[in-house]
């Protein structure tokens, strides 16, 4: 069995499969887009026997998990790792993506507690577009009062005869 480990990030994801020994086999970096899940299934093609380990599946990995757990693969979540513990593991201070990917695999070859991530339901997607889109609400608010703020500013002090200079009001009376 192959344990392929994955270091997700907003704009790609390491993956580092191992075999049974902790071994490391392969190694690639994904771009992440709309056809990430497709390079990373077609990749892992060559080991029929395997399975996913993603830090963060509830976090920054919960996308990827979430779509590796619903095309029916094993998936476990393997909670985020401190720096402290790669710093011990590794008697460097180097962090690399493929150096946390590789020891995520090792955590999911070598724990067999870890939580085994579950297609969510639809309410539970519901649930959490519901909740972004009330974060995006509550940020977008201060920023439309901040610009009707700056747009109404000059305007407000031209009616109020400020802004203009005392020459051009000595010129007027």
């Amino acid at each position: 069995m192959i344990t392929i480990g994955i270091d997700p990030h907003k704009s790609s994801h390491t993956a580092v499969a191992v075999d049974a020994a902790g071994h490391q086999r392969a190694q690639r970096r994904f771009v992440v887009n709309a056809g990430t899940v497709r390079q990373l299934m077609r990749w892992c093609e060559k080991w029929p026997a395997r399975r996913f380990a993603v830090e963060g599946a509830k976090g920054l990995g919960r996308s990827l998990a979430q779509q590796l757990a619903a095309a029916g693969e094993h998936v476990v979540d393997v909670p985020t790792l401190s720096a402290r513990a790669r710093l011990l593991a590794t008697g460097g201070d180097r962090k690399t993506d493929a150096a946390d990917a590789l020891h995520v695999a090792q955590v999911a070859l070598f724990r067999h507690d870890l939580r085994k991530v579950k297609v969510e339901d639809q309410s539970t997607i519901l649930r959490l577009l519901t909740e972004r889109h009330d974060d995006l609400v509550n940020e977008r608010t201060p920023i439309i009062s901040r610009l009707h703020a700056v747009l109404r500013g000059p305007a407000a002090r031209r009616r109020a005869g400020e802004g203009r200079s005392p020459c051009s009001r000595k010129s007027r009376r």
